[in-house]
């Protein structure tokens, strides 16, 4: 797992600096729906799956939570996926495995009862290739500069396409993870930022990645599009990384900071944008599948109780969260209100842990940054989409 956690990273600082070397490969047809991992109305549509909930409330008592998707949504969300894939080569294939299918089933479907949801397929920096070169051990052409420049191209031929063909003047949310929010990162400095199709941006929600800004601004990377302060707000940037507040960045930390020093990472609070701490509305796997691509099993939900077969488990009131600058870091501090008679487990698993057992504190809580906060961001899409649509 640790490896896993290891090459997400890797590829988030890959291409979110990437080269900018052309590639001979050949273009990706996204008129194909094959091309797309979820598109509205697609045959197969991996966001088109089971969300059913268990919420389980402080005192141990459960109810069930069922999920409706929007076809009929007015507003449009944009997912590039983290870094999933174990095909052989440098970068993937175009065909959607296991790895993808459940990455937007945890990051990305729920999101789909406010927003038509739209998720390329890319021919990604694999983890094989990212392992190989962990390992000092790097794949033949794993180093070339266009080799490099493949997933981003086609993210871009994507969006392209997208905007193009679907869009028709729609507002869009931009939706990333890892190595997702690297690409598109670049992508909104290169395409969006400062262009025409800004004003249809509704938000960008960049998760697990160090977005930098200008010390005491809210612009930097971006140059006209600040932070997120309220959700009433549009044209903005949600991006942070989740630490627990018992295990905060260490120094070799590469989430939470950002190299140029007069820059700072951002850290915007899904639960409280406006600062301060806020409830942490967590959708959280139940399946070992979905925990990470971890062997491990989820944790036993309610002390004396059976486990529920739904696939996420909800725990109100269990989870806080607040951005917080310590040690020369910004970041989501996440806090479990552990308390004894609360029957819950206070065993949130979305640690990388190493082989040998022990927690990877640099990392944080990498593997969960989109489920801790899944219910947030499904009340922030809302409520940013009504602002958006109130001054179309």
């Amino acid at each position: 797992m640790i490896i896993r956690t290891l090459a997400l990273g890797l590829a988030s600082g890959l291409l979110a600096t990437g080269a900018h070397a052309q590639t001979a490969s050949q273009k990706n047809d996204y008129a194909r729906p094959e091309t797309w991992v979820c598109w509205p109305g697609k045959a197969g549509d991996a966001c088109a799956v089971d969300m059913t909930t268990t919420v389980i409330k402080a005192d141990g008592s459960s109810s069930v939570e069922r999920f409706r998707s929007d076809p009929k949504a007015p507003v449009d969300c944009f997912y590039v996926y983290p870094t999933v894939s174990n095909d052989k080569g440098v970068v993937s294939d175009m065909t959607a495995g296991p790895e993808e299918l459940n990455v937007v089933r945890a990051q990305l479907a729920r999101l789909g009862s406010k927003c038509r949801i739209y998720a390329p397929l890319y021919r990604q920096f694999t983890l094989t290739a990212l392992r190989a070169a962990s390992a000092g051990t790097p794949i033949a052409g794993s180093m070339d500069p266009a080799v490099r420049q493949v997933g981003y191209n086609d993210v871009v031929d994507a969006w392209n396409h997208y905007l193009a063909h679907e869009n028709k003047g729609r507002g869009v949310v931009l939706v990333g993870h890892s190595q997702g929010s690297g690409v598109l990162t670049r992508m909104i400095a290169a395409e969006i930022d400062g262009k025409p199709v800004q004003k249809q941006l509704i938000s960008a929600i960049l998760m697990g990645t160090s977005l930098g800004v200008d010390k005491g601004k809210d612009t930097g990377t971006f140059k006209s599009i600040p932070t997120c302060k309220s959700p009433s707000q549009t044209g903005c940037v949600i991006a942070y990384a989740t630490f627990r507040d018992n295990i905060p960045p260490p120094a070799n930390s590469r989430f939470g900071r950002v190299q140029n020093p007069a820059m700072e990472a951002v850290c915007t609070n899904p639960a409280a944008l406006g600062g301060g701490q806020g409830e942490l509305k967590a959708y959280l796997s139940n399946t070992a599948a979905q925990i990470a691509d971890s062997a491990a099993a989820g944790p036993t939900w309610v002390k004396g109780k059976a486990n529920p077969t739904t696939p996420f488990v909800a725990v109100p009131g269990l989870l806080t969260g607040a951005c917080v600058s310590k040690n020369g870091f910004n970041y989501l501090e996440a806090r479990v209100n552990a308390d004894p008679a609360d029957p819950r487990t206070d065993t949130i698993a979305g640690d990388v842990v190493g082989p040998n057992g022990q927690v990877a504190a640099d990392w944080g809580l990498h593997l969960i940054d989109a489920n801790i906060a899944m219910g947030n961001l499904v009340d922030v899409v809302a409520q940013e989409s009504k602002a958006w649509l109130a001054k179309k």
